[in-house]
């Protein structure tokens, strides 16, 4: 054990990944009074959810993968007494359009009056504006009925249907595709897009995939903190995982970074695992392992059969620039409409036709994507002098891009992909977005992109998948277990987003695998 010398030969907990939900476990167990270690990969903790300078000699500190914050329950930042904070965005969304030749667009937020003035100015009355209330008003009542579950035992279906007590919105959201909702509640193409967005972050569907994983998408994305409000973190995602790292520590658990586990042998009672870093290999015994990581590593770490593979179906781009671009769309602030979503290509047809293309092989002719503005909410990101300058990050995440369409040639797939994505940007604004990017130390553009491909290699995740897997449904199924981290191996438990009610930035795996384990030591 070189890089464990003098520490413990065996621990109350090891948690294979310093990822954020293996930080929530470890500073709960550590708070309980568990001997704990963490064996992290890589150089740092953090996982997904980490800031960087990606852009050589720039002061812009970026949430380089994961970007915002609504699925972390609050209950976990009091536990863990965390310092760390997030502001609400006053803008939710804006979506722009073409109509009879004139830009136009959508933009929700800055006041209910704003937001029906809007929706009238694009649909040219009042209804639409009026269902938009109704379907969020439905979905707000599950968010605050099915949020609170998550840090629980797992409930059954039963019990979770009885909880929402709502028979249309439990049939809308949790047994018919909810394309059907969508189409049957809104008129324009435009406000049906903007809707079923939500239900295709990361997730490669059709608005009427009979596996419904485009409603389990929509609902992850419409419950954070019980009212679906999607936050920024201030001082970017790392923030939290600093703050995990630091109450992990600060409560005894070792978290040993550069520490690779390679295997995980078991009796049910007591396991060893075996570790690679720099210097050798080591073994270190514990009573329970926590395995931050995906259910395939998992499965390559205990020599189980693996799941099915995933695949993702995202392209990420960060960007810094020099100004905000203008909007071919006069009527709207472009630091309104930057620092909400900003929708591109994002019409309900738009989204049914680039996943047909993407489907089919091809990549989208109208790649669909999000942006927003971090700094515009946090500014502590960026150097003063960049803030001085009027310098703004940009973060785009595009949809229906699956790792299948790079798997010939990743690179040369992305560089046209990133080409055509900002294209479908620039359509919107009054000026190239090249013109206003920034560049580094080096004299190069302030952009870099990810695809599925670049985060399996960079992070490990099975086909670039930001969930690990499909996301179920916030209800036991067969063999789930009582708290849904559960595995075949009684001290062996699941703690990443591959669990039940894993994915997003939520630390829900975390809280709840370190909650079987007390629970079953009698804490």
């Amino acid at each position: 054990m070189p890089a464990l010398e003098g520490r413990h030969r065996g621990y109350d907990a090891v948690i294979v990944g310093g990822g954020h939900n293996g930080l929530v476990a470890a500073a709960y167990l550590a708070r309980a009074g568990r001997s704990v270690l963490v064996l992290e990969r890589l150089g740092n903790t953090g996982g997904a959810a980490v800031s960087t300078r990606p852009f050589a000699g720039v002061d812009a500190r970026l949430s380089r993968y994961s970007y915002l914050v609504s699925l972390l329950p609050r209950k976990i930042v009091r536990d863990l007494g965390l310092d760390f904070r997030v502001r609400t965005r006053n803008v939710s969304s804006y979506t722009p359009v073409e109509r009879d030749g004139r830009p136009t667009g959508l933009l929700v937020g800055g006041g209910e009056r704003r937001t029906r003035e809007a929706f009238a100015r694009l649909t040219g009355g009042e209804l639409e504006y009026a269902a938009w209330q109704r379907f969020y008003d439905m979905t707000g009542r599950v968010a605050q009925r099915v949020f609170p579950t998550l840090t629980e035992p797992l409930p059954t279906r039963d019990e979770l249907r009885l909880r929402v007590d709502d028979e249309e919105a439990w049939r809308v959201l949790f047994e018919e595709p909810i394309g059907v909702a969508v189409e049957d509640r809104f008129s324009d193409d435009l406000v049906r897009g903007v809707v079923l967005t939500d239900a295709l972050i990361g997730t490669f569907a059709d608005a009427h995939d009979p596996s419904l994983g485009q409603n389990r998408c929509f609902l992850y994305h419409v419950i954070g903190g019980g009212t679906g409000a999607w936050d920024v973190p201030v001082g970017g995602m790392g923030a939290l995982t600093d703050a995990l790292a630091k109450a992990a520590r600060d409560a005894g658990a070792v978290l040993a970074t550069g520490h690779e586990a390679v295997g995980i042998s078991t009796d049910g009672r007591s396991a060893e695992i075996t570790y690679r870093t720099a210097d050798g290999e080591g073994v270190v015994g514990a009573r329970h392992v926590l395995v931050n990581a995906s259910p395939q590593e998992l499965a390559a770490l205990t020599g189980d059969r693996p799941p099915a593979p995933a695949e993702g179906a995202q392209l990420k781009v960060n960007m810094l620039l020099k100004r905000l671009p203008r909007l071919r769309d006069t009527e709207v602030d472009p630091r309104e409409a930057f620092s909400g979503t900003f929708h591109i290509a994002e019409g309900y047809q738009q989204l049914a036709t680039a996943h047909a293309q993407a489907d089919a092989g091809q990549l989208p002719t109208a790649p669909p994507s999000e942006i927003y503005c971090h700094s515009l909410t946090d500014p502590t990101i960026l150097g003063p002098d960049l803030v001085e300058q009027g310098y703004q990050t940009l973060t785009l995440f595009g949809l229906h891009t699956p790792a299948r369409l790079f798997e010939r040639d990743n690179d040369a797939v992305r560089d046209a992909l990133l080409k055509s994505t900002l294209a479908q940007l620039d359509a919107h604004l009054a000026e190239p977005l090249a013109d206003c990017l920034a560049t580094d130390a080096d004299g190069r553009p302030c952009i870099e992109a990810k695809t599925p491909l670049d985060l399996e290699r960079e992070l490990r995740l099975p086909g670039g998948n930001i969930f690990h897997r499909e996301l179920s449904w916030p209800y036991a199924q067969e063999d789930a277990g009582r708290w849904g981290v559960e595995t075949r191996h009684p001290n062996v438990l699941l703690c990443g987003a591959g669990a039940v009610r894993g994915g997003g930035v939520s630390g829900v795996p975390g809280h709840n695998a370190a909650m079987a384990v007390l629970e079953e030591l009698g804490d």
